[in-house]
């Protein structure tokens, strides 16, 4: 048997020769046999998992088109409703649209349902599937956007709290290159260092070669930062916490306090931990959204490599897989009573079902955290609304200029007009411009305390001339000089008559 061609390869194992060089060579699970080479049919996962895991694979697909929904009502909301239903944010907005991306990867095979295999021990790629391209690449997209995006919104969040600084317009524009250049680039890497190709289920992963170096370790390095900004952050707020509790001084948020520019070390423990609370109680949605998707992209990342790790392990060492494949022989390639052995060469189904389910639920957590009853209201409002809002909107100009006028000149009494209150025209409803763009002051502008001119709590004297006290004339006025019962200056009783005691007898 000195010819490799009239070697028969035992079932289910194929021999290698009489295939072609398409799809991707380096996945495909073969061992020498004899003169052979002897190849595991395509998908692997077919041999190594029970007939149940593509129907797991197939439900956490459905699970990241429910995601995408959610993601999806969350973008159009904040597009089309006002600021003030939906409170958006360009951190937000950039995040969830970087899971999108993600469960695009999961979404578009499940809708074309491609085919793994280039041929009977192939596994399809990039090159030879322009489906497995696509989920590819939108799940390295999503995975490197969703991490650094997440850093971007810890690393925020500790500016405000830990350092007392509100993040712009700078800011905003560093994220957009930070959260979308860098994206770019490492899929392009990931590409052309590595490559796509269908591992397990239905989608596309990066392939072992240089993976670690073009994906793996980067977007663990991010992760970990990530970690170690948002414990900082938890540390600084404990801390604050307990100097609070010590704190004996009676300080208030009055005049005293600092402004937002000074510095937090002439702020006392009370003032400092009161804001600190206020960004808590605004942000605790983003901070669980950082933790989420943190430990998913973790969770992921470790369980991929040990799977990808143990898989080049069998190709390299035959003797590790040496006593599933007897078992096989022995059984005729029945894979029923071999299961149990390939639980040692792959990771076991649980645990890659639930790395399935955890990402495809990042969108849902959005949806949860992000999404305010609002926007619901939002939306009922806009759709129900709209008919009576467009015939509004077709009277002319000129009505809604008078209008207007009439609006302006409608008399206001003097007292609205000291208190500030008038007509709807006198208050100015705009939002800002850069809403949604800058970070807000979740602190709030301090005000600070000016002192009267004329007060007199200090030892110094006014610094103004005293004016002359005025008095009142009653020759000025319709009114009577001097109270009942007193007589005038000539002596005189006046005339006053009691309109009570006219008919008293």
């Amino acid at each position: 048997m000195s010819n490799g061609t009239e070697v028969e390869c035992p079932k289910p194992f194929l021999n290698v020769v009489g295939f072609d060089n398409g799809g991707f060579i380096e996945g495909r699970v073969c061992q020498p046999y004899f003169d052979a080479t002897c190849c595991l049919p395509c998908p692997m996962t077919q041999w190594a998992y029970p007939d149940t895991f593509e129907t797991m694979s197939e439900a956490a697909n459905w699970v990241s088109v429910v995601s995408t929904i959610g993601c999806v009502f969350l973008l159009l909301s904040w597009a089309v409703l006002p600021v003030e239903k939906t409170f958006r944010h360009y951190l937000s907005i950039s995040l969830t649209t970087a899971v999108v991306f993600m469960n695009l990867g999961f979404v578009i095979p499940l809708a074309a349902q491609p085919e793994q295999c280039f041929d009977a021990i192939t596994p399809n790629s990039m090159k030879t599937s322009s489906v497995c391209a696509a989920s590819g690449m939108f799940i390295i997209l999503g995975g490197w956007a969703g991490v650094l995006w997440v850093f971007l919104r810890a690393l925020s969040l500790h500016l405000q709290i830990c350092w007392q600084l509100v993040v712009g317009r700078n800011f905003m524009w560093f994220a957009q290159v930070v959260g979308w250049g860098l994206p770019g680039v490492g899929v392009v890497l990931a590409f052309l260092l590595s490559g796509v190709s269908f591992r397990f289920g239905q989608t596309c992963h990066i392939n072992h070669k240089n993976s670690l170096a073009d994906l793996w370790i980067p977007l663990l390095v991010f992760s970990g930062l990530t970690i170690i900004i948002q414990f900082a952050t938890f540390g600084y707020c404990i801390k604050v916490y307990l100097a609070s509790l010590a704190d004996n001084s009676a300080s208030t948020e009055g005049s005293n306090m600092p402004s937002y520019t000074n510095s937090i070390r002439t702020m006392t423990p009370k003032q400092a931990y009161r804001r600190v609370r206020r960004v808590i109680a605004l942000q605790w949605r983003g901070i669980a959204i950082v933790l989420i998707i943190i430990a998913d992209v973790i969770f992921f990342s470790v369980v991929f490599v040990f799977q990808d790790n143990t898989v080049e392990a069998v190709k390299n060492d035959s003797t590790i897989a040496r006593p599933w494949a007897l078992c096989l022989l022995a059984n005729g390639g029945d894979k029923e009573p071999c299961l149990e052995l390939a639980s040692a060469l792959v990771v076991n189904m649980p645990t890659v079902g639930a790395v399935l389910f955890l990402l495809g639920m990042n969108g849902i957590w959005l949806c949860l955290l992000l999404g305010r009853w609002s926007m619901i209201t939002g939306w009922r409002d806009l759709l129900i609304s709209s008919p009576s809002r467009s015939k509004r909107e077709f009277v002319s100009v000129d009505a809604r200029l008078d209008d207007l006028k009439k609006d302006t000149l409608t008399p206001i009494s003097p007292t609205l007009a000291r208190s500030g209150m008038g007509s709807p025209t006198m208050h100015n409803h705009n939002q800002d411009p850069e809403s949604g763009r800058r970070t807000p002051d979740f602190f709030g502008q301090t005000q600070r305390y000016h002192t009267p001119a004329r007060s007199f709590s200090s030892p110094r004297p006014p610094q103004q001339p005293q004016q002359a006290t005025v008095t009142w004339d009653p020759t000025e006025t319709y009114a009577r000089g001097q109270s009942p019962g007193v007589y005038s200056q000539d002596g005189n009783p006046n005339n006053y008559v009691n309109p009570l005691g006219m008919n008293r007898l």
